[in-house]
């Protein structure tokens, strides 16, 4: 930990040698965890760079007393989440979300299984939220309102529909860990 502080303190002062230090580090950890959801090589290696590019960039403004990594997975996921979008966006996963759609819709038992089971433990996690998050996760995900629409209804402050989000998100995230790609598929379009 102690010596992770010093290399973030070099890095904020442009040490190359602290920065491979620190992706020698973390790198295998962030491309496992990037390959968990991708289940590509080339994709998943291209999330860590683009962290560590991201890293190198905003290097001075890093806080060497704060979690570097929470830093390094907040952007990674971020790079994780766009680069699902661009997959989900090509003309393949289109096809392949085809054929998911049909096997629910048809006889498929066990496709059929695994959604209902899903939409279940999605209902029993949605319990574990406050009654504020469940409130805004349901207009925002499940009748498609905006952050500003939320805070309208609601009287609050966008900032506050956010955090409120972002926080039944990661409650929700970890009570589905078993059906992370469902999951990631229903944020994204829901």
């Amino acid at each position: 930990m102690l010596e992770e502080r010093r290399l973030l303190k070099e890095l904020t002062e442009g040490s190359e040698f602290s920065f491979n230090a620190l992706y020698n580090l973390w790198a295998s950890r962030l491309y496992h965890f990037a390959f968990s959801y991708l289940k590509s090589d080339s994709a998943a290696k291209d999330v860590v760079q683009e962290t560590f590019v991201k890293i190198w960039s905003n290097r001075t403004s890093i806080n060497p007393d704060a979690s570097f990594k929470a830093y390094l997975f907040t952007i990674s996921y971020h790079f994780l989440l766009k680069e699902l979008r661009r997959q989900l966006n090509h003309p393949q996963m289109e096809d392949y979300l085809d054929f998911k759609k049909d096997l629910i819709s048809t006889d498929n038992v066990e496709a059929k299984y695994d959604f209902d089971l899903f939409l279940k433990e999605l209902e029993v996690a949605k319990q574990k939220l406050t009654p504020r998050q469940r409130e805004i996760f349901v207009l925002n995900k499940e009748y498609n309102l905006s952050v500003t629409e939320i805070a309208s209804r609601l009287s609050i402050t966008e900032q506050v529909v956010r955090n409120q989000l972002s926080a039944a998100l990661k409650v929700l995230r970890n009570e589905l860990s078993n059906y992370s790609y469902l999951f990631i598929l229903f944020t994204i379009y829901f």
